[in-house]
């Protein structure tokens, strides 16, 4: 039990920082301008860090099949409320500046689009971010967890889900609603429509779940497990490198739409970061710090939807990606208080609701009386 607690403290601080950085990278992708984000130290570390998507998937991968909740009605009712919960939050963040009009003039312009933008902006509602991918990828990776036993044959679907990533990317047909799922499946239209595709974006959590099946069958041994990624991770990265640096057209052709060879080669690189984690925060005991890392990490869901909603609504009163630095490191501090605040009064909404539904059994003992 001790090795298990040990390792869901691991990954919940991995989760943890990944919340505190998608906060920084979201806020300097709105409001900084191009200099400051490809020109400048501060933001080109900044921009470097977005591309650790990976790192959450594996995680989410890994702790889908160590989760107590291990059915596939599970598996299948969170994939829907999380594509939900991905329209709702584009809802949010696109649609309330239009009805309360306080929506940049130069967000509409990076579009092309001209007034009126109500139908415009309701196409943004559709946008595939992370929210959907995670929920899409559900839908398969339970059928995954409850019927492939052998970890091996999880890899292997994980790294087929890579290999025919290219050849399957733009799948479409003429009917509205099949066509959206298609979409979040293969759609290959970066930066306008889907960011994160299922293929070859769910390959991540399939390799996840192959290590969080070999942790299960080293009865929970955190040293060991890490160690295998170090190891897989390397392999990983010497199968990937070659491909994506001599074959790149096929393999990689831009960070959110990657072939196989850059799958394989931003896992290898990923596995070892989990491996370093692990070794720098093995003997490290509880602080402050921790703590609020496993916070965000309970609440992975809820703070990426209220730090989306909240950087969106704020193009209307800061601008769209004007600034200099310094102004966007402010911005960063604010949008890290608001968002913890938020998610504040969520916890407090969210108690309250729980005390007003709790009935004691003796109440209701006394009330047949």
């Amino acid at each position: 039990m001790e090795q298990q607690n040990k390792r869901i403290l691991t990954l919940d601080l991995i989760k943890g920082i990944s919340v505190i950085g998608m906060i920084i990278i979201h806020t300097l992708l709105v409001y900084a301008n191009v200099k400051s984000q490809y020109e400048t130290a501060i933001g080109s570390f900044i921009v470097f860090l977005g591309r650790g998507t990976s790192i959450f998937l594996i995680c989410m991968g890994i702790t889908f099949m160590t989760s107590s909740h291990q059915s596939l009605k599970s598996a299948l009712k969170r994939g829907v409320l999380l594509v939900f919960a991905g329209l709702f939050m584009n809802f949010m963040k696109f649609m309330i500046p239009v009805i309360f009009n306080f929506a940049p003039d130069n967000f509409i312009q990076k579009y092309g689009w001209h007034a009126p933008i109500e139908q415009q902006y309701v196409y943004l509602v559709q946008l595939g971010d992370i929210l959907q991918l995670a929920g899409m990828s559900l839908l398969f990776v339970g059928f995954i967890r409850e019927y492939v036993k052998n970890k091996y044959i999880i890899l292997a679907i994980g790294l087929f889900v890579a290999l025919i990533s290219r050849e399957v990317s733009g799948i479409n047909l003429d009917y509205p609603v099949i066509n959206y799922v298609l979409d979040l499946l293969f759609n290959t239209d970066y930066p306008a429509y889907v960011y994160f595709p299922v293929f070859p974006w769910m390959a991540f959590i399939i390799i996840g779940m192959f290590f969080g099946k070999w942790f299960q069958e080293l009865n929970y041994n955190i040293k060991l497990v890490f160690r295998n990624m170090l190891y897989v991770g390397l392999l990983f990265i010497a199968i990937g490198a070659p491909l994506v640096f001599l074959y790149g057209d096929y393999n990689y052709n831009g960070f959110y739409h990657m072939g196989p060879g850059g799958v394989i080669y931003f896992a290898g690189w990923t596995l070892l970061f989990l491996w370093l984690i692990n070794t720098i925060t093995a003997n490290v005991k509880e602080n402050g710090f921790m703590r609020v890392l496993k916070y965000c990490s309970r609440n992975l869901t809820s703070m990426y939807m209220i730090q989306w909603i909240l950087i969106s609504w704020g193009k209307g009163i800061f601008g769209y990606r004007q600034h200099e630095i310094g102004y966007v490191s402010v911005l960063i501090v604010l949008y890290i208080i608001l968002t913890f605040s938020v998610q504040t009064l969520v916890d407090i909404v969210r108690k309250k609701k729980t005390l007003i539904n709790f009935r004691p059994v003796s109440s209701n003992k006394a009330a047949l009386k």
